[in-house]
């Protein structure tokens, strides 16, 4: 039997769209007409194709996809494509327009993919559920809420705003930053070039004509030792942290343990907090004003919170509401991160980190410095420990969203936490930045300063020696 899909008008003159099967194509218009519908068109239901054989069939027109797709890309598809629907076209065309135009990557690749399985009898959000490393869940929820509700444009169009909201605050965040990054890198260029290549041509100097070196000048020439046995460590320290940081979050208790230490930095910590937050709490709200339940809403939200911290949170919300309570008394009772092993670990490491370069370029001092290492990674455990329990969410978002559970507008309460933690997140950055220039400017002209004293003053003694 073949299934054949058809359009036709019934005796009202209302259009019909509906499947048949039959043996033949006359049999199927007999059939339709035995129904009492007049036939406009009917074609063959074509199959949907597995994802291998799309692959196979298209392995020769396509090239590797090497990476992912940004979320800067993905959020100017989601804009055209919401604005070609607003404009009335099929979502099979405007998926093909935006297929076209789009090039050979990860995107265009999935469109791709998606079209056929469109073009097979699958709906949108089906189609774009076989795409999980392009298109996440919350992506796919929110489209097969707005088919069920007979609203695809609108939900489009609060996607695309939501991505757009997103992307702002991410580029705000990473412009600020750039400046300090920059000086930061160029500083460590030029001192890691003077302590290797300079001061190792004046310690010799110093060595031929005997001369007596000052305090300054000797602790100078031992850090400059320690950068040119050690140079390997200039740029195998930051790889070996970020691996270190990779591994750790491999694992469940890491990743946990990694994510309370973070939001305890200071300055730091509570912007990445509030950052968390404001993505997390307009994420519920999209969620919820498009029509998507309010489990399945929290379960996307801690799947795509990006902090572990985050999704235990909405993780016992989840488990609250099942249980018949609010989401407010969860928030409250469960925003305190408490205590973890891995985290006190991480702050005690962060206390004596200072104290490892001594140790390998002179382990007699780190020997005589023990117990001052020892009660600097003290203080350092008492820090986090009184800091523990501070609370991720404020009551004043408790409370918002208490008061939106209660009439009814809990989707507008999220969008004014979430519009209200976006400034904040904005003023903090700018703040940090231009706290941070000067403290840069301070520092590094403190090291410099340092290095031309060092150096001169057992010059000027050694000219005054050959002078006399």
């Amino acid at each position: 039997m073949t299934t054949y899909v058809f359009e036709a008008r019934n005796a009202k003159g209302e259009e019909i769209k509906d499947e048949i099967e039959a043996q033949t194509e006359d049999e199927a218009h007999s059939l339709i007409r035995q129904q009492g519908y007049f036939v406009s068109n009917i074609t063959v239901k074509k199959a949907a194709k597995s994802a291998a054989d799309r692959a196979g069939s298209d392995r020769r027109k396509r090239g590797i996809a090497i990476g992912g797709v940004t979320s800067r890309v993905l959020t100017g598809f989601t804009r055209q494509l919401s604005i070609l629907q607003d404009a009335g076209l099929p979502i099979l065309r405007s998926l093909r327009i935006l297929e076209g135009q789009c090039k050979p990557g990860k995107l265009k690749y999935s469109l791709m993919d998606t079209c056929d399985g469109i073009e097979g009898g699958a709906t949108l959000s089906e189609a774009l559920a076989d795409s999980p490393k392009v298109f996440n869940r919350l992506y796919v929820n929110m489209i097969k809420a707005g088919e069920a509700g007979g609203a695809l444009e609108v939900i489009l169009r609060r996607l695309a705003e939501f991505m757009e909201r997103s992307e702002s605050l991410k580029r705000k965040v990473k412009g600020a930053l750039i400046y300090p990054v920059v000086v930061v890198l160029v500083a460590v260029s030029i001192l890691t070039f003077i302590m290797i290549s300079i001061v190792p041509a004046f310690r010799e100097i110093f060595a031929d004509f005997d001369t007596e070196l000052p305090v300054m000048t000797e602790a100078l020439v031992t850090v400059s030792n320690g950068f040119v046995e050690f140079w390997y460590l200039i740029p195998g320290f930051p790889i070996g942290l970020w691996l270190f940081v990779k591994m750790l979050r491999k694992f469940e208790g890491g990743r946990m343990g990694f994510d309370m230490y973070i939001l305890k930095i200071p300055v730091f910590g509570p912007l990445l907090e509030k950052n968390s937050l404001a993505r997390t709490t307009r994420t519920l709200g999209t969620l919820v004003s498009s029509g998507v339940p309010i489990l399945e809403g929290l379960n996307i939200t801690r799947e795509t919170s990006g902090n572990a911290v985050f999704e235990r949170l909405y993780g016992k919300i989840s488990e609250a509401i099942r249980d018949g309570d609010t989401i407010a008394n969860p928030m409250r009772m469960h925003s305190a991160p408490g205590f973890h092993p891995v985290a006190l670990t991480l702050w005690v490491l962060t206390g004596i980190f200072p104290f490892l370069p001594i140790a390998m370029v002179n382990p007699g001092i780190f020997q005589d410095l023990a117990m001052v290492v020892l009660a600097v990674g003290a203080l350092f455990a008492l820090f986090y420990y009184m800091r523990m329990n501070t609370r991720v969410v404020d009551d004043i978002v408790v409370n918002m969203v208490d008061v939106g559970e209660e009439t009814g507008e809990l989707d507008t309460m999220l969008y004014k936490v979430a519009d209200n933690f976006d400034e904040e997140v904005r003023v903090m950055t700018e703040g940090l930045v231009a706290v941070l220039e000067p403290l840069l400017i301070v520092f590094l002209g403190g090291v410099v300063g340092f290095i031309v004293i060092a150096l001169f003053m057992p010059l000027i003694s050694l000219i005054t020696k050959l002078s006399g």
